[in-house]
Parts: C-alpha cells; structure tokens; sequence
C-alpha cells in the first residue's frame, strides 16, 4: 500500500508543480509520477533541513501538508531540470 500511496502522491505532486511552473515541461503520465516523487524527496529533505539544521532523506506523508511540500519539491526540481536541460543545449 506504501508504494501505491507514493505512486499518487507523485501524480498528484507532479501535475500541480507542471501546472504552476510556466513554460512547457515534456514527459507523459510517467515523467509527471516521477516528477512528483523526486520533489516529494526535495520537499521532505528541506523539510527536515530547515527545522533541524541536518540533512536527512525524508519524504512527506499522504496529507494536504505532505503534498504542499511535493509540490515546493517538485517545483524545484523542474527548475533545476529546465536548468540542467538548457544549458546542455547551448
């Protein structure tokens, strides 16, 4: 049941940061779902870093705050992708 919860927690993380960033990000259902995990990673990580002062590899849980901090994480992680991306390319 953990992996389904991360599965839509990922999906739902993933869709709302693809919609909040602007410009157009590729990927179909799969890269939204896995968006939103690695930003569910991000999220809990600076989560954790910004209360305790030490870095740990957390993730949220499945609540409206959880999937707030998988958006922030996914966001960042489609900054830093179009980043990562573009520069490549010049």
């Amino acid at each position: 049941m953990n992996i389904l919860a991360w599965i839509i927690l990922g999906l739902i993380a993933g869709a709302i940061a693809k919609a909040i960033y602007p410009g157009h990000q590729g990927g179909g259902i799969l890269g939204t779902i896995l968006l939103g995990i690695i930003g569910a990673f991000i999220g809990g990580s600076l989560g954790v870093f910004f209360s305790t002062g030490t870095f740990a590899l957390a993730a949220p849980s499945l609540s409206i705050p959880g999937i707030l901090v998988a958006v922030l994480g996914a966001i960042v992680a489609v900054f830093l992708w179009n980043l990562l991306t573009r520069s490549s390319a010049a």
